[in-house]
This record gives C-alpha cells, sequence and structure tokens, in this order.
C-alpha cells in the first residue's frame, strides 16, 4: 500500500503548491476540504494542515477537532495551520505587532528537533501573515524565531509528532523549504519516497485490470498529453480491449489529423478516426459569439462521439483524461461538491451512454503526467506539444467561422510553431498560437497594393495557465516570423505581436 500524506486545505493560494513539493519528494498526497476528508486509513502517514484567508478569532473560522488529529498521526501545520494548532490546544494567537510579509530569517533556537534538522541555523522563508502566536500552548517548545516574531517554528511535545510553522516551506523564497518537507515526510512520517512514475504506472495498471475486468473501454483522444497518456495506460492494461475515438472537428493545426493518427500507429493504439470536419462548419456557419461558438463545438462533439460509440455496442466503460487539478478545483473549501467541470468530463457522454467512468490520470497534476508519458514512451512531439484549447481555432478566429478562415491560419500557424521550433524558442514557451483577427490593412506588395487580413501571435509562460506572461522573443526572430507568413501565406499582409499578461489579459482571446 503507498505511503499517503493528507493536506487539509483551509482555503490557502499555496495549498496546490505544497502537494507539488510532497510529490516531488516521491511521496503520494491528497488535498482534502478541511470539512470534507476521508477517515484516514493505515496508508496515511501524516497529516498537512494549510495556511488560510481567514483568521483563527473570526467567528465561524474554518476548524476541525485538532486534537484528535495529532494523536494519531504526525502532523505539520503551516501558518493558518499552525495557529489553529496553537489555539486549540491552549496557545494564544493574535494580531502581529509586526506584520510579516515576504522573505524572513527563520533564527532556530538550538531546541534539538527532526523538523529542522540539518538546515543552516538561519535560513530563509518566506511569511505571510497578520495574526501570530503570542504564546505556545503548555507542553511545547519554540524551535524557531525571527526578527519580527517569537514563535515562527514550534514543536508540541505533548504529542508524538506535532509542529508548526509560521511561515511557507513550499514557495521558492523559502531556500531550505524542500529540505523542511523532507524531514517532515522521511524522518518524522516515515514515508519511503517511493512514489515514482514507474511505480504510479504498475499500480494503475493492476487498478485499471481490477476496475474493469474483461470488459471494453472507449476514450476520446484529442492528440494531447492528457487524453494520450491515460489511452497508453489503459492500452498497458487491456490492449486492444480499448477503443480510442478520435474526432477531426476541422478546427485542429495544420495536419494535425493525420500527424497524430501516426504518432498512435506507432503505440499500436486500436483507434477510430472520424472526419467530421463539414459537420462543424455547417453547426458553426454565421456564428461569431465566443460562448455560442464553445457551445456549438462541444454539442457537436458529443454528437459525433455517440454517433461513433454505438458502433462499439460491447463497451462498458468511458475514460478521460481528467487530471488532479481538475478534481481539486471541483471542490470548495466551503462545501463538499462531487462534480468535476463538465469541459472536463466530455460533457453529457457518461449520462447519454450509460457507461462507467474510468480516470486514471486524476490523481496527477500535469507535470507528472508528462513525467509518466515519457515512462510510457509517448513520442516527443506529443509529449512536449503546448497546450491547445478544447474549441480548437475556433476562439483563435475573432468572429464567424469558415472554412477558408481556418486553412489560412493554420498556414500562419504552422509556420510561427515551425520557426520556434527551429530557433530552440518553442520548449521555453508555456503555450504558443496565432490569432486570426476580424480586421484588414492596407499593404504594398510589390506595385501593388493589398488589403488583406491580420494576424496576432502569442507566446507566453506559464506553470499552471492560471497566471501568465508574455515572452520576449527575439526582434530578429519575430522579424523571420513576420516576413516568412507575410510572403508565403497568401491574405496576410500584416503580423502584431500581443505583448499582454495574464491577469489582466487571458491567453486565448475568445
Amino acid at each position: 500500500m503507498t505511503d499517503k500524506i493528507l493536506i487539509l486545505d483551509f482555503g490557502s493560494q499555496y495549498t496546490q503548491l505544497i502537494a507539488r513539493r510532497v510529490r516531488e519528494l516521491n511521496v503520494y498526497c491528497e488535498i482534502h476540504p478541511f470539512n470534507h476528508f476521508p477517515q484516514p486509513d493505515s496508508s496515511v502517514k501524516g497529516i498537512i494542515l494549510s495556511g488560510s484567508p481567514s483568521s483563527v478569532n473570526e467567528e465561524n473560522a474554518p476548524d476541525i477537532d485538532v486534537k484528535s488529529l495529532l494523536e494519531q498521526f504526525p502532523t505539520l501545520g503551516v501558518c493558518y495551520g499552525a495557529q489553529l494548532m496553537a489555539k486549540k490546544l491552549g496557545g494564544e494567537v493574535g494580531k502581529s505587532a509586526h506584520r510579516e510579509y515576504g522573505r524572513a530569517m527563520l533564527i532556530q533556537t538550538g531546541e534539538n528537533n527532526q523538523l529542522l534538522d540539518g538546515l543552516n541555523y538561519e535560513s530563509q522563508v518566506w511569511m505571510s501573515h497578520s495574526d501570530s502566536i503570542l504564546r505556545v500552548p503548555e507542553g511545547s517548545r519554540i524551535i524557531g524565531t525571527t526578527s519580527s516574531i517569537p514563535v515562527a517554528a514550534f514543536q508540541m511535545d505533548a504529542f508524538p509528532a506535532a509542529y508548526g510553522i509560521q511561515f511557507h516551506p513550499e514557495v521558492y523564497h523559502s531556500t531550505e523549504g524542500k529540505e523542511l518537507l523532507g524531514n517532515f515526510l522521511y524522518k518524522i512520517c516515515g514515508c519511503a519516497g517511493d512514489w515514482t512514475p514507474g511505480h504510479f504506472i504498475e499500480e494503475s495498471i493492476s487498478s485499471i485490470q481490477k476496475q474493469v475486468g474483461n470488459d471494453t473501454v472507449i476514450l476520446g483522444l484529442s492528440g494531447g498529453v492528457d487524453s494520450s497518456v491515460a489511452a497508453l495506460l489503459l492500452h498497458r492494461a487491456i490492449g486492444k480491449r480499448l477503443h480510442c475515438i478520435f474526432i477531426n472537428n476541422g478546427l485542429l493545426r495544420k495536419d494535425e489529423f493525420t500527424e497524430v493518427q501516426e504518432a498512435y500507429k506507432q503505440l499500436d493504439l486500436n483507434v477510430h478516426a472520424i472526419d467530421a470536419s463539414e459537420r462543424f462548419y455547417r453547426e458553426l456557419h454565421g456564428v461569431s459569439d465566443p460562448e455560442t461558438k464553445r457551445k456549438i463545438i462541444g454539442r457537436v462533439f458529443v454528437e459525433v462521439f455517440q454517433d461513433e460509440a454505438k458502433r462499439i455496442p460491447e463497451a462498458r466503460w468511458l475514460a478521460q483524461g481528467t487530471i488532479y487539478p481538475d478534481v481539486i478545483e471541483s471542490v470548495s473549501v466551503k462545501g463538499p461538491s462531487a462534480t468535476i467541470k463538465s469541459h472536463h468530463n466530455v460533457g453529457g457522454l457518461p449520462e447519454s451512454l450509460h457507461l462507467g467512468i474510468v480516470e486514471p490520470l486524476r490523481s496527477l497534476f500535469k507535470d507528472e503526467v508528462r513525467r509518466v508519458g515519457k515512462e510510457l514512451g509517448l513520442p516527443g512531439e506529443i509529449l512536449n506539444r503546448h497546450p491547445f484549447p478544447g474549441p480548437g481555432l475556433a476562439i483563435r478566429i475573432i468572429g464567424d467561422i469558415t472554412e477558408s478562415k481556418v486553412k489560412l491560419l493554420q498556414e500562419a500557424d504552422a509556420i510561427y510553431i515551425e520557426k520556434l521550433k527551429s530557433s530552440g524558442w518553442y520548449d521555453q514557451i508555456w503555450q504558443a498560437g496565432t490569432i486570426l483577427l476580424p480586421v484588414q490593412s492596407v499593404g504594398v506588395m510589390g506595385d501593388e497594393r493589398t488589403y488583406e487580413q491580420v494576424v496576432a501571435l502569442r507566446a507566453v509562460t506559464s506553470t499552471d495557465g492560471m497566471t501568465a506572461d508574455w515572452v520576449h522573443i527575439p526582434y530578429e526572430l519575430l522579424a523571420d516570423i513576420s516576413n516568412s507568413i507575410i510572403n508565403r501565406v497568401k491574405g496576410i499582409n500584416r503580423v502584431v505581436y500581443d505583448i499582454s499578461s495574464k491577469p489582466p489579459a487571458t491567453i486565448e482571446w475568445e
């Protein structure tokens, strides 16, 4: 049974980052709302209590039975979690005389303890709090302080292994935060640190085989990383009893429908490829509103998928590429929810097809999916692809959709991406794409006046898509891309570069 750490979420913006750091140390963990977490079983080796935007002294502040947890499991309270531990067990929490936001120096008191073992006597940490622990509970020892607050870290000797820290070890600015978390996981909780991509693959194959037995499974392939890795895992588990459905909605990148099929052939996947381009173009005719375009594409996709799925009457399961952030985002700390966001569910398919659901990646973050994909031998052209919107080029064409506009954009975008790859910039960028604007501009080609389309180039850096910054592509490369598009794509005579960050702008234009 895999070692597990439970992270109880009190609403902190950093909770997912705690989980990522724990996973990086090869220990499996799960995030659960503080008011809706499972009964811990024997696989749970420890508990982490997250931070929160709330104050422990507020009326209706997030609350749990701290004493019960501390009696059963090694526990680490982070910021709000530490303050809750202190207050519930007889300490005192109040407004800080000096608020601390940002960098601070953690100074060890010299008290012997496992949490700070091996860290420098003074270590940079990241603070974000307006309340402070003014007095620790009886039977506790202060093991770290800063120049501004007397209690930056403490140990509660009344319990087997209970620690509280006022800072955030999970953020980059806490320079020895990973070492501290490693001490908690390995020395205090006794975790083996053996949760690796190979280990995940072995467990997943066994779990899939147990779940579906000898049944047939269908999976909607998109050509992206998540659905491709899910397909490889299922293929390893059940072989040809996996039927993959790959639909061309006419809004893919240039030649993508053919290229992705070729890549899947190398993997020996059982793929049903359907070219439904004309159907999508027909349904989208004359529609300009972005949300309406999205809804039409979603509806038609479901209809085409259903039609193809009916050709596989023996199917009993629908597999999906749901990943862990989708699961987390669907559950609020204000209350439990079992609904995964519809756009990750291939909207409406489970109900209408009456199939069971298989989600082999639902415990993984995006970077973990890529590591598993690499271990499974997923070709680099799929493994390292930039994210691509579900509605495809429909939301990169501002205004109504026509086949001629799609082909124009495909040509321009193919040049852009090829230039990024050949220059070595593609792998430095999180997402790049070309947008066809509903604008025509005057140009001159030879001795002729032109009146043609304008495209915008977009390239951003990000870790999760929640925030993003525009990429400072060298002017020389931008000039080369612009000249190539204008000279090679008839119908485009102007190229602009988007230098907006998110927020306030979004990554996609629609």
